[in-house]
Order: structure tokens, then C-alpha cells, then sequence
């Protein structure tokens, strides 16, 4: 199964550089927007059967033009929420960067838990079990390999690329996911494999695979990684106040 792990485009506290978290109401900026259509653009043509998405309303706004071309009724699903930030919900990020937590969040996160909000460790685990659940009950479904989509939140996804690395969760910080990026996991039987990272523009064409084409691929890359390899970014902002995500 293969899933394309889809940010949400540029939202109001994004432009606003606060913490946005759980807040209702943070809806996409014009811009945003703007990423949204093109979003439905570049995966309108690929053969996705399922999107599941956060119900946040920056997530439902992205998702909703996919899911118009696609002819999809996109399915919210609560363990893809963004993070319970607790008190720093809200909070302006200038702030939050001089609180002792911060540095906490950014070296280590497996430790990080937010005043009166949840873990990122509890974040992992809830989005990781929700993602691979949601793949297994596909593939019952369907009873063959099925290309979907799920709309979460930067420090979600992120949780959920590091455990597609087989990375301790200290690390997740090191992941770069952009506003209405997409990343793409394989999921097989002995081992997911990161098809792309933090991608907002490269050719998509060889998810369009076959399922037989996939079904080879299971026996993992070839050396050097050509197979399945990922575009990734490093853009060396992992302790800088806009590398939090929302």
C-alpha cells in the first residue's frame, strides 16, 4: 500500500506566525488556497482511492478540490489531528521560542510533553497505528495495492516519516514538510520505504505503477537507492521559530 502524506497549504496562523494547534476557525490564507488547486493539479491524475484527512478546517479546505476532481468523500479521522499543544495553543511563536520547552521540543522530542496538551511521543504513536490501520483495512477492502491520500499537520506527518525511516523520534526535527507538501510511503509486509520527502514539485508519474510493478519492488531498493528514492530538503532551519508546524 502506499500513502501520500499531504500538509495542508499556508494557513492564517501560519502568515500570523502563531501556534495554531486545535483552534477552530485558522482557515487557508490566498495562498493556501492557491496550494490546494494545485495540489488537485498534480495528484488529480494518479489513481487515489481514499483520502482521509485531520478535521481541522485547513486540512478539510486542501483536500477539498483533490477530492472534487478525484469524484472522492474525503473521511475525517481524528488520530490525524495536529498536535494538543496544550497552553502554547494560540501562542506566538516568539514567544514559545524562549520558553525551556522549546529547546526541549527541537533536541528531544521523545521527552517533549506540553503543559495541559499531550506528548509528541503520544503523537507518534496515535498517527503512526492510525496510518498503518487505515492501510491494512484498505487492503482488506480492496484485496490489492491501493494508492491514498492523508491531509494531517507538519509535526504529525513528520512523526510518521521517522518512524518510516526506522529514526528515533529525538530526530524527527531533521524532516523538512512544507505547507501542501506531500510525502510518499510504501508500505510492505517487511518494511515501509520513503518514496518522497517534503515533494511540492517533482514528476509523480511512477506512483501510477501497476500492482504488479509495485509487488516487485517489495524485495526493497537496489544499492544506491535508486529505487524509491526520495527528494528530500535540508534547509538547515530545524531550530528556528518557523520550523514549528500547525
Amino acid at each position: 500500500m502506499t500513502v501520500i502524506l499531504l500538509r495542508h497549504g499556508v494557513s492564517a496562523s501560519n502568515t500570523a506566525r502563531t501556534l495554531a494547534g486545535r483552534s477552530a476557525g485558522v482557515d487557508l490564507t490566498d495562498r493556501g488556497r492557491e496550494q490546494a488547486q494545485a495540489v488537485a493539479a498534480r495528484l488529480g491524475a494518479l489513481p487515489i482511492e481514499h483520502i482521509a484527512h485531520s478535521p481541522l478546517e485547513r486540512c478539510v479546505r486542501t483536500v477539498a478540490p483533490l477530492a472534487e476532481k478525484l469524484g472522492l468523500d474525503p473521511e475525517p479521522d481524528d488520530a490525524l489531528l495536529e498536535v494538543d499543544y496544550g497552553e502554547w495553543t494560540g501562542r506566538a511563536l516568539d514567544e514559545l521560542v524562549k520558553e525551556p520547552l522549546w529547546k526541549v521540543v527541537q533536541r528531544h522530542a521523545s521527552g517533549a510533553v506540553f503543559p495541559a496538551g499531550e506528548g509528541l511521543a503520544q503523537v507518534q504513536q496515535r498517527a503512526v497505528a492510525a496510518i498503518r490501520a487505515r492501510d491494512r483495512a484498505l487492503a482488506e477492502q480492496r484485496g490489492r495495492d491501493v494508492l491514498w491520500v492523508a491531509c494531517s499537520h507538519g509535526d504529525v506527518i513528520k512523526s510518521v516519516l521517522a518512524d518510516a525511516f526506522g529514526i528515533h523520534l529525538d530526530g524527527f526535527q531533521r524532516i523538512v514538510v512544507e505547507p501542501a507538501s506531500i510525502s510518499v510511503v510504501r508500505y510492505t509486509p517487511t518494511a515501509p520505504y520513503v518514496w518522497r520527502l517534503n515533494d511540492t514539485g517533482a514528476d509523480l508519474s511512477a506512483l501510477a505503477a501497476t500492482a504488479e510493478q509495485r509487488s516487485e519492488q517489495r524485495a526493497g531498493p537496489v544499492p544506491g537507492g535508486e529505487v524509491g528514492a526520495a527528494a528530500s530538503t535540508d534547509n538547515g532551519n530545524a531550530d528556528r521559530p518557523d520550523s514549528r508546524s500547525e
